[in-house]
């Protein structure tokens, strides 16, 4: 399902912000300039922006969701 892949595709992007972000912490640490690996870290954050628009479009075209509680856990 596309949803699925979007939703993964996400959680997998947040993680490699995370990683840029303590990257680039510690080349701040040591005095390197931190220009490129800030704007890596720039488009990684665009990217994950038009992820998430990408997953609410899906969402709204797969209307309401069926078999949850108050839009909870499905039983």
């Amino acid at each position: 399902m596309q949803l699925d892949y979007v939703r993964r595709e996400i959680e997998r992007m947040r993680t490699q912000v995370q990683r840029q972000r303590g990257e680039i912490r510690q080349l701040q640490r040591v005095g390197i300039s931190t220009a490129s690996a800030e704007a890596l870290l720039e488009r990684m954050l665009s990217k994950i922006d038009e992820l998430c628009t990408e997953r609410d479009r899906l969402k709204k075209a797969e209307g309401p969701s069926k078999g949850r509680v108050l839009g909870g856990r499905s039983w």
